[in-house]
């Protein structure tokens, strides 16, 4: 089944106002994972959440949007960049409406499910027409810069504007701030982006695979998200493991005997991409779970209150942003890979920086050398390793690379802090103020190792390359 081709590129002139509303897309994803947090306690209170499951409020979110990237990603190249754009934010507008007025611990799950489901397919479809309407060059590498700057300030202002709105409006102000902003995203879309061409015909979609796919990478999430909680030897993670397993080996199969493939055998071909995938895996599981350790530090450790934890991630966020648009400027005068490598670096540093300086009794002005350093090095990075998903990928494949990038960030994610979060043993009950300082400094320093090794990796296929 040939992928949908936009008839019409708008012209450079043109694309300001198209990627502000691109920019604004990540901007709600983001803050959609993160501005929850905070409301969890008088979530928990207000629908009657028990303790234990109360984490669904975001994991169920997790779930369905890392289960779904793939068939996602597939679905923006075959049925059109612009119609799953408009689809996945009137998606997240409705279903937010639903979760602020829903009464009830069920609805609100199957709510942050559906969610999850949005942003699976917006992601992928802001990120398609990100690299389909800038050429491959310094232009679309600004783009990646200002929607990265977007998508980072929504995950360390989601705190903040979390903790503004519970106090000011109760929980369900969390959920219908998304409803306006989402919609006009998609009134916007279905507006400035290019009209995708006639459906096809033919429709030669990969069921089988799209199947196999999204349940075998669904459970697989589910497993590293729920194991620590329920333990890796209970019952339900060991079942839903294996079918894990035997799921993801049916869609290899699938793949190799379809006409049209659900992920065609030649990105596979793409070393950019095969990098990239790597490096994202890598990048949430040490950068993006920084925020998780540094909540507890700056909650338990030093009893900061939730509008004071946001608050304290204002400076990361300035900065990721600045990084961003200083790795878009560095890979046009150093290259990719001399971009990506002083990236890493300069997140390691930062990042050991901040678990020597991490204490029962500093300050918060002790820490802002390593936020600093870890933050600039983390903006950096996140632009250069979606400019490197993106290079040498034809149009026509750009929404499934997207897809396969994206999956593997959420994997890489589920997988890094659940092996952190058994590091530092933050997950135990009755942990003193102590012990959890020792547990985030341990998971630090093992976040600093991760990126260090990721760094050597990336500089010994630099080597091999050569040769």
């Amino acid at each position: 089944m040939p992928a949908v081709e936009s008839p019409c590129i708008p012209s450079r002139q043109r694309l300001g106002l198209p990627l502000l509303i691109l920019a604004a897309a990540q901007l709600v994803i983001s803050l959609d994972y993160n501005i929850v947090y905070v409301a969890l306690p008088s979530i928990g209170r207000g629908l009657g959440f028990s303790g234990q499951d109360l984490q669904w409020v975001v994991s169920a979110y997790v779930v369905t949007t890392g289960g779904f990237l793939l068939l996602g990603g597939r679905a923006t190249d075959l049925l059109g960049r612009r119609r799953i754009f408009v689809v996945a934010a009137l998606l997240y507008a409705v279903s937010s409406l639903i979760g602020g007025l829903s009464e009830s611990a069920g609805v609100l799950v199957a709510v942050r499910a559906v969610q999850g489901i949005g942003g699976s397919l917006l992601f992928p479809a802001a990120l398609s027409l990100i690299n389909t309407l800038y050429d491959e060059g310094p232009s679309r590498n600004r783009a990646l810069a200002a929607w990265g700057a977007a998508g980072a300030g929504g995950l360390c202002f989601g705190s903040l504007l979390g903790g503004v709105l519970v106090d000011a409006f109760g929980w369900p102000a969390v959920f219908l701030v998304n409803v306006p902003i989402a919609g006009a995203i998609s009134l916007a879309g279905a507006i400035l982006f290019p009209a995708d061409g006639p459906l096809p015909r033919q429709r030669d979609f990969d069921l089988p695979g799209a199947l196999t796919a999204t349940v075998g990478i669904t459970l697989l999430v589910f497993v590293l998200i729920h194991a620590p909680e329920a333990g890796w030897g209970s019952r339900t993670v060991l079942i839903c493991a294996a079918l894990s397993v035997v799921s993801l080996a049916l869609f290899a199969v699938v793949e190799r005997r379809v006409g049209a493939p659900l992920t065609p055998g030649h990105l596979f071909g793409h070393r950019s991409l095969l990098g990239a995938m790597a490096l994202t895996a890598l990048f949430s599981a040490t950068f993006s779970s920084m925020p998780y350790f540094l909540t507890l530090y700056f909650q338990t450790v030093h009893g900061y209150s939730a509008m004071a934890t946001g608050a304290a991630f204002l400076v990361p966020a300035l900065v990721v942003a600045a990084g961003t648009k200083t790795g878009e400027r560095a890979v046009s005068a150093l290259g990719l890979r001399t971009t990506l490598l002083g990236g890493m670096a300069v997140g390691a540093v930062g990042a050991l920086l901040l678990a020597l300086a991490l204490s029962d009794h500093g300050s918060y002005v002790r820490l802002l050398p390593g936020i600093v350093l870890l933050s600039l090095g983390q903006g950096a990075t996140w632009t250069g390793m979606w400019i490197a998903a993106a290079t040498g990928i034809p149009a026509a494949d750009q929404g499934v690379a997207s897809g396969l990038a994206s999956t593997t960030l959420q994997v890489g994610s589920a997988v890094g802090l659940a092996v952190l979060v058994a590091v530092a043993g933050t997950g135990s009950h009755g942990l003193t103020t102590t012990g959890l300082l020792d547990g985030v400094r341990a998971a630090v320093y093992v976040i600093t190792a991760g990126i260090c090794l990721g760094a050597l990796a990336l500089l010994s296929f630099r080597r091999r390359a050569a040769r």
